[in-house]
């Protein structure tokens, strides 16, 4: 009963909305391109924060936290349970039941996480150093995070009888970040598709598998409109500053609910005073709104416009077979990210128990002791007019354009800036057997010479720190030890 006035009270705020802006338009954004292009797609805390944490956790986590090593299949069990080529499809039958009797629908009461603790994460979060943090509130599964009245299918009403995404909000906040929450609900249409063959065939768990459709079938109004729904209720009961989607605009998610979202949360942000970020994987929508996301990738060169990437410590979901990052590769890649205008949204996968696993607890710590000797050079800061130079570079930009075979080197130097140009900031991404560095993009043509540096320390610290010129650009000598792990910074005043 609690879901089904649900809808009906969103159906008619929906509708009411809807009215008002025709009639009145008395809201500040209208539901078309060119009224919410009106938004900022550059808000300044954003562009300040550089670092962010979210987590994929879920009923799907029960399937993949196993140490059973197996190919394919195990970050997206829900799809995979049911392809019979899938290396999931007999994973799931062996562990769980045949797919008939044991569909996805039963995973989901298998989701009781004992050990889940809102307040440790957060503060786990805040140690590593992150600006911004949250959940993915809702993945492909269609399985919602928290207490909701759109659907049936959530951590509430299910086994959990918890509501994650409420503690989570409260417990982010109150540790000073901006709260985040990531929507991977327009891929649900296609995600279940194969269970048609299976517990999904009669329709009745529609709500979670969606109705049964044929491949080329375009998704149904009803979906779109509890695609929205689903949206809506998370802005307002828990205030996101932010809110992240996966792919699906486009050719899922047609202009017109895209408009309709974006117009709702930022009237949404408008009436209750905030400023907020929408971000999203869609090069046509950004040219319009929002803030476009690289997934496992990033720019090859430095961009006019801020741009999000979001990766992984290792698995998106924990699998205690998956390699993770050295968190050295982390930091490079990091670096590298915010010399070209980018932020970096870092995955964690928690265990089904809801408790996150000790590498990436170190890590994490590890991450957040770096950031706390160089954060000056990375919070609050903006590109350079270079990103950088050295020999390592990336051949191609935009999403999956990450590579582990990076191997950046102490010739590798990202910049970054002050707001007020007086400072520049040099990441070196390894320590010179030398204690000494050349810096050759120092020079006349970029505005900064031997003659107008004013002041040159490392950060972290105390030792003194010579230049010179050198015969190209300048000579820096450093102290004999580095004062962090991984790449250090090297501040430059100038005068």
């Amino acid at each position: 009963m609690k879901y089904l006035v649900g809808i009906a009270m969103a159906a008619l705020l929906f509708s009411c909305s809807s009215k008002k802006q025709e009639s009145q338009k008395a809201l500040p954004y209208e539901y078309t391109w060119e009224s919410v292009a009106k938004h900022s797609k550059n808000p300044e805390f954003f562009q300040d924060a550089k670092f962010g944490i979210y987590t994929h956790w879920g009923p799907v986590t029960v399937a993949t936290d196993c140490s059973q090593k197996r190919k394919g299949g195990v970050q997206w069990h829900g799809r995979g349970m049911y392809q019979k080529k899938n290396n999931a499809f007999k994973y799931h039958k062996d562990r769980f039941g045949d797919q008939n009797e044991v569909g996805f629908k039963e995973v989901t009461k298998m989701f009781k996480p004992d050990k889940f603790d809102a307040n440790q994460w957060a503060e786990l979060f805040a140690r590593a150093g992150a600006r911004f943090a949250g959940p993915v509130a809702i993945h492909h599964d269609n399985y919602a995070m928290w207490d909701s009245e759109v659907t049936p299918w959530n951590s509430m009403d299910g086994a959990p009888h918890q509501d994650f995404t409420g503690e989570l909000a409260k417990a982010i906040k109150s540790k000073g970040m901006k709260f985040l929450a990531t929507f991977h609900h327009s891929y649900t249409w296609e995600y279940f598709r194969p269970s048609y063959a299976f517990d999904g065939a009669d329709g009745k768990n529609k709500s979670l598998y969606c109705e049964p459709h044929d491949e080329m079938d375009p998704p149904s109004r009803a979906f779109l409109d509890n695609w929205l729904k689903i949206v809506d209720e998370v802005v307002v009961k828990y205030e996101p500053d932010m809110i992240w989607f996966d792919m699906g605009f486009g050719w899922l998610i047609p202009d017109e609910y895209q408009i309709k979202m974006f117009a709702n949360y930022y009237n949404w942000a408008d009436a209750n005073n905030k400023d907020v970020a929408a971000f999203h994987k869609s090069e046509k929508t950004q040219r319009y709104t929002g803030i476009l996301d690289f997934e496992r990738g990033r720019a090859s060169g430095q961009t006019k416009y801020p741009w999000l990437t979001d990766t992984s410590l290792g698995p998106w979901f924990h699998d205690p077979t998956h390699p993770y990052y050295e968190t050295n590769q982390l930091i490079d890649i990091f670096i590298d990210i915010i010399s070209k205008n980018g932020c970096m949204l870092l995955n964690v996968g928690p265990q089904a128990d809801g408790s996150i696993p000790e590498e990436a607890q170190k890590m994490l710590l590890e991450i957040g002791d770096w950031i706390e000797v160089n954060g000056e050079g990375v919070f609050n800061t903006r590109p350079w007019k270079l990103f950088g130079e050295g020999p390592t570079k990336m051949k191609k930009s935009g999403g999956f354009s990450e590579s582990k075979d990076f191997n950046y080197t102490d010739k590798d130097i990202r910049f970054t800036r002050s707001k007020d140009n007086k400072t520049i900031y040099a990441f070196v991404l390894g320590w010179p057997e030398s204690n000494s560095l050349n810096i050759t993009s120092f020079n006349k043509e970029n505005g900064v010479t031997i003659d107008n540096i004013k002041e040159v320390s490392l950060l972290g610290s105390n030792e003194p720190v010579k230049v010179s010129k050198g015969e190209k650009g300048i000579h820096v000598d450093l102290p004999k030890t580095s004062p962090c792990k991984h790449a250090y910074c090297v501040k430059f005043t100038l005068k």
